[in-house]
């Protein structure tokens, strides 16, 4: 059997968190910033995170320490 190193935790951004207290302008930066296209970015800043597409949601909790958000 092989001896397998425990690769380390991904750090992960409360994207909930984040979303809840936001602005509108503060989500639409997080969503140009993992490059969703504009016209999808109007819909989804008024959407509640549980809502957003599940990718979406990996994309932003795994990138999102990652962007400049203020």
């Amino acid at each position: 059997m092989k001896n397998f190193r425990r690769s380390e935790k991904i750090s992960t951004f409360d994207g909930a968190g984040f979303w809840k207290n936001a602005y509108a302008h503060q989500r639409g930066k997080l969503l140009r910033a993992v490059q969703v296209p504009d016209d999808q970015i109007k819909i989804l800043v008024d959407k509640k995170y549980p809502e957003l597409p599940a990718p979406l949601r990996y994309e932003i909790e795994t990138n999102g320490k990652n962007y400049d958000l203020n």
